[in-house]
């Protein structure tokens, strides 16, 4: 089958930190190839109609991934954790976990305790470290098919236009963070208007919440859809929100803050957003990691001196990944996220593309 096979290079690991996104396309360490049909004793062959690019996908790619995790992943591997399949005419979203169940090995404690995204055998048993597309073994969305366990596959309800429903594994990711600002506090801030933001902002009303919705967005066209999606306000950048909420202090060169907002919502991904938002959030407020930021010097004088409180969400239990999938008919909308639909060999266009971008691989 083609794929897009990710090989890791120092050489190139090194120049992707250095120069970013301005890094030459055709020198990043990824391949259109052809790899065997995969197939596993007790999975599932899953035909791939879509899969999306994920931030944590273009970290890896670009060198801004955390060494410290690096253990847990396993290459070379088929990219690709977003997945949208078929199977047997019926479309699915795969759920990419690879835990003990997946693994062959009895529940560590947190599987047992139903907590598989923080499942302590992720680089142990039958399969090489990592979840599906970022795992040697079992090739990811990237690719024309992929293999999961019947339990890992959600049928998608009717009517669900094939756009929002590759969403269910970003949704579910920030399903189970939202939940963890509960009790909810009287308003929100998002941080990073980007996929995470902008589900955010929708889901939260689609949970009920009634406070306020603050949003930050860099470009007017996600100040739109942030508003259409529920947010009360936005501001155009996170010193315009600070500077609405906090009162500032000066001695000598330093500067400090005093309020803020009682939820923060860092969606991100960066460094400078981490600092950001606990600078944004209030006395005894919350942050709430969505985004990924990997090694960063930060200020950790708020966790004490403010008492702000951290939270952050990498994946889902299968409940959490269940209920995204059922959530999927009531938020319209999202589709409109996408920005464009690519075959495999345009996987140059795609890494570039304004918005969500998204791969087809059964197609020339």
């Amino acid at each position: 089958m083609r794929a897009l096979l990710y090989t890791p290079s120092l050489p190139r690991f090194f120049g992707a930190r250095l120069l970013g996104k301005r890094f030459p396309k055709g020198l990043l360490p990824l391949a259109l190839t052809e790899i065997p049909l995969p197939e596993r004793e007790g999975f599932v062959r899953v035909r791939v109609r879509l899969s999306g690019v994920c931030g944590s996908d273009l970290a890896l790619l670009y060198g801004k991934s955390p060494p410290s995790i690096s253990p847990f992943f396993s290459f070379p591997a088929v990219l690709g954790h977003e997945i949208l399949g078929e199977v047997e005419g019926s479309l699915v979203a795969v759920n990419p976990l690879l835990a003990c169940a997946d693994r062959g090995l009895s529940p560590c404690a947190r599987c047992q305790a139903g907590e598989e995204g923080l499942c302590q055998n992720v680089a142990e048993g039958a399969l090489a470290p990592g979840m599906l597309g970022y795992n040697r073994d079992l090739p990811g969305g990237w690719g024309e098919w992929v293999l999961a366990r019947p339990e890992r596959l959600h049928p998608i309800p009717d009517g669900v236009p094939e756009e929002r429903a590759v969403l269910s594994e970003p949704l579910a990711v920030v399903l189970r963070g939202l939940k963890k600002l509960r009790p909810w506090p009287g308003e929100v801030l998002v941080l990073g208007m980007g996929t995470l933001g902008l589900l955010a902002v929708r889901l939260l009303r689609a949970l009920g919440y009634g406070g306020k919705v603050l949003a930050v967005a860099k470009y007017p066209h996600q100040a739109e859809r942030a508003r259409a999606f529920g947010a009360d306000a936005v501001y155009r950048s996170a010193r315009e929100a600070l500077e609405a909420r906090s009162r500032r202090y000066r001695y000598l060169l330093f500067t400090g803050y005093r309020g803020g907002y009682q939820g923060v919502v860092e969606a991100s991904g960066s460094g400078r957003g981490f600092r950001e938002a606990l600078t944004l959030a209030e006395e005894g407020g919350k942050v709430l990691l969505l985004g990924a930021p990997g090694l960063e010097a930060v200020d950790l004088s708020p966790f004490w001196f403010k008492e702000v409180g951290l939270v952050g969400s990498y994946t889902y239990t299968r409940e959490e990944f269940a209920e995204a999938v059922a959530l999927l008919p009531g938020l319209g909308g999202l589709e409109t996220l996408i920005g464009g639909i690519y075959p495999l060999p345009a996987w140059k266009e795609a890494l570039s593309a304004r918005g969500k971008a998204l791969f087809r691989p059964n197609v020339a």
